[in-house]
């Protein structure tokens, strides 16, 4: 029993080593942008369907399987560590080539009315809430990510779905996300 627990606690160890490790590593180099008329002006979160469209006006260029916050479904979010994915309208306002997950683009949450009502409650909002692939040097699991929402509130595709979407979305796109 004693054996198990050490090789156990030595497999813990060592992932929780080289996923920081390759955080530090980064992502690599993100694409070039897609021609114009491929680009989105226009992202929609429906966090129900697990499911994320990119429009160029009213018509469809890209769909996309999402993973979210680990308590996506309890609501929007509310306040810092909960684990919830937020809800309304954001834009992405930076990209990130070199974060913790492979590439990633930065929703504008904690809007005003966000930031006042977590204060109401006596909490402070959050933030650092991205669109992004897996986590560095985990992008063998693919689609696998899909069988349980596992992010901080965050919206996870693959790795490969994520360059499509660095590449289509430019900066300032706004993002709906909903219930």
């Amino acid at each position: 029993m004693r054996n198990k627990l050490v090789v156990l606690a030595t497999v813990i160890a060592s992932c929780f080593a080289y996923t920081k490790l390759m955080a530090r590593v980064g992502s690599g180099s993100p694409p070039p942008d897609a021609p114009l008329e491929q680009r989105a002006d226009l992202i929609r979160v429906y966090k129900s369907e697990r499911r994320m469209v990119l429009l160029r006006g009213d018509a469809p260029i890209s769909t996309y399987r999402i993973s979210l916050g680990t308590a996506a479904d309890a609501g929007p979010k509310q306040r810092e560590g909960d684990e919830r994915t937020p809800e309304g309208r954001y834009e992405i306002d930076w990209r990130n080539p070199k974060s913790m997950a492979y590439l990633s683009l930065h929703i504008s949450y904690p809007n005003p009315d966000d930031r006042r009502n977590a204060e109401a409650g006596g909490f402070p909002a959050g933030g650092d809430i991205m669109i992004h692939g897996l986590p560095n040097g985990w992008g063998l699991f693919g689609n696998v990510h899909h069988l349980w929402d596992w992010t901080d509130g965050c919206v996870a595709v693959t790795n490969s779905e994520m360059r499509d979407i660095w590449a289509r979305v430019p900066n300032h796109a706004p993002i709906e996300i909903m219930p």
